[in-house]
C-alpha cells in the first residue's frame, strides 16, 4: 500500500509470515523527522542556543545562558518523547479462520482481539472537530465487540486500509461459497 512501514504509516504484505495469509498490514505513527535529521536539528538549535547565550553573557546577563539551555533540553525531551509514541504498532492480519489484530503500545504492552472473519464489518468513522479539524479511525466489528484501528493515520491512509481490508475479506467471503458449494 502507499507508505512502507520502514517511514511509518501502512503496509501491506502478501503472505511474507504465513502462506496462509489473506491479509497482513502493519499500521504505525508516521514520524516525518529522521534520527539523523534530528541529531541534526538538535545540533542547529544547541549552536544557536549557544552563540545567543555567550552574546548575552559576555553582556552581563549570565542568567540567559541558563534558560537558553533549558529551551533546548525541553526541545530535545519533547521530540523524545515523540519518538517514544512512534513505537505504537498495530498488525492486522486475515487467514481463513480469523481476523487478528495485535495493538503494541509504546510501552511494549500488547493486546490481542480475534474475530471469526465471516462476520466483521469494517466502517471508518470520521470526527470533525474546530479546533483539530478531521481524524477518526477505522472501527472493526463483529458480534458487540468493536476496535478502533488507525487513528494516527492521514485520512486517505484510514480510507485505503479499510477498502484494502473489505476487499480481503470480501475475496475470503467468496472464496467460503466456492468451497460450500462444492460440498454434496
Amino acid at each position: 500500500m502507499g507508505i512502507d512501514s520502514a517511514h511509518g504509516g501502512l503496509s501491506e504484505g502478501g503472505g511474507e509470515r504465513e502462506d496462509s495469509l489473506l491479509f497482513d498490514a502493519e499500521l504505525r505513527p508516521n514520524r516525518s523527522l529522521s534520527p539523523r535529521g534530528f541529531r541534526i536539528l538538535m545540533l542547529c538549535v544547541g549552536l544557536f542556543s549557544l552563540v545567543v547565550g555567550v552574546g548575552f553573557f559576555l553582556q552581563g546577563a549570565w542568567p540567559v545562558l541558563g534558560f537558553l539551555g533549558l529551551d533546548v533540553a525541553a526541545v530535545y525531551l519533547a521530540f523524545r518523547l515523540s519518538y517514544r509514541s512512534a513505537r505504537l504498532k498495530e498488525t492486522v492480519t486475515l487467514s481463513e479462520d480469523e481476523l487478528s489484530i495485535n495493538r503494541v503500545q509504546p510501552s511494549g504492552r500488547t493486546k490481542r482481539w480475534t474475530f471469526q472473519p465471516y462476520w466483521v464489518r469494517i466502517k471508518v468513522e470520521v470526527e470533525e472537530t474546530e479546533d483539530v479539524g478531521s481524524h477518526g479511525h477505522v472501527m472493526v466489528t463483529s458480534h458487540g465487540r468493536n476496535v478502533r484501528l488507525g487513528r494516527f493515520l492521514a485520512p486517505d491512509e484510514r480510507q485505503s486500509f479499510a477498502a484494502a481490508l473489505n476487499r480481503a475479506l470480501g475475496k475470503l467471503g467468496q472464496l467460503g461459497n466456492l468451497g460450500r458449494s462444492r460440498q454434496p
